[in-house]
């Protein structure tokens, strides 16, 4: 069945958050998506949707309301019909849709790593004791505590461009972002070093575009079908069922990272207390074919392997 292309005067309205981060992933989508059906600029309209939680800056993420504040305003969109596809940051997203809307097209990914900034440390061993980092991560925050419960973590919301001043003003000596943000950003070179996984397991879905739609659009189904890249779905796969079993079961610091290796998926996956005093990593493998199994049995034993109030939120 053959489905009618966008085109100036239809254009595919792709929906994002304003930052510029966000407006260089939907750029990629609507580019990949150029090439893939050799359209022109034109027959795609980028709408910027402002969402909950870019208006937040006063407050953690988990005190707002979670992960759902970057997405629920686009979702709506998505929903009446005023956008056709949604662009996300993977990692943003809750691990269930809402009914009607699927999240099916992931493009390549990129570096998972965490990036360390700072002006006065080249790594974060480097870091003095009693120094200030910021962070809105709960992960980063507990990782970081959990390695160093020397260092004095604050909230560090916004972003990347105001982290990067909040930097620069000294609010804090050294901060963390993604990777994959800044050399999407041209901005690689900010970083003083990337932290390697084994060092700081980054969190699930980090690195990954993921390009939501409604269920029963078929026409945009075959639209993003030659882009989706199917190895990054893979590792999703893996790595969002885990998550999915874990936030089923508590609200904590969770990391995690899939590999392909042949025909094999690798899943590591972490949980932290919210304070940093302890830390659970196991890791486990199977075909390519049982990566939401795979994910799913890693997140039990996670749970099982945890003590007793180990998933209790600590002040």
């Amino acid at each position: 069945m053959t489905h009618a292309l966008p085109s100036p005067a239809q254009p595919l309205r792709i929906g994002t958050r304003g930052s510029p981060l966000a407006l260089a992933q939907a750029h990629e989508t609507r580019d990949r998506l150029m090439a893939a059906h050799e359209l022109p600029e034109d027959a795609f309209e980028i709408v910027v949707i402002k969402v909950t939680g870019d208006r937040i800056q006063d407050r953690s993420l988990r005190e707002a309301g979670g992960k759902g504040l970057f997405t629920r305003e686009i979702e709506e969109a998505l929903l009446d019909g005023s956008i056709d596809i949604a662009v996300h940051s993977t990692k943003d997203m809750p691990t269930l849709q809402p009914d009607g809307l699927v999240l099916d097209c992931y493009l390549p990914r990129e570096d998972v790593r965490d990036a360390f900034l700072s002006d006065v440390a080249g790594g974060l061993a480097d870091l003095p004791p009693g120094a200030v980092v910021g962070s809105s991560s709960l992960r980063r925050r507990a990782q970081l505590i959990h390695r160093r419960p020397d260092l004095v973590v604050v909230e560090f919301r916004g972003n990347v461009q105001t982290r990067l001043q909040k930097l620069r003003d000294g609010v804090a000596g050294a901060t963390f972002l993604a990777m994959a943000g800044l050399n999407r950003l041209g901005l690689a070179h900010l970083a003083r070093s990337a932290i390697e996984p084994d060092d700081m397991l980054p969190a699930v879905g980090q690195g990954a575009i993921g390009i939501e739609r409604r269920a029963g659009d078929a026409r945009v189904a075959a639209l993003l079908d030659p882009i989706h890249h199917a190895q990054t779905g893979l590792r999703l796969a893996a790595e969002r069922a885990m998550l999915r079993v874990l936030d089923g079961s508590c609200q904590t610091p969770i990391a995690g990272l899939a590999l392909v290796e042949g025909g094999q998926i690798r899943l590591r996956g972490e949980v932290l207390r919210p304070d940093g005093s302890e830390a659970i990593q196991l890791e486990g493998s199977a075909g390519s074919g049982d990566a939401v199994a795979l994910g799913e049995d890693l997140a039990r034993r996670l749970l099982a392997a945890a003590p007793s109030g180990f998933f209790d939120w600590q002040r």
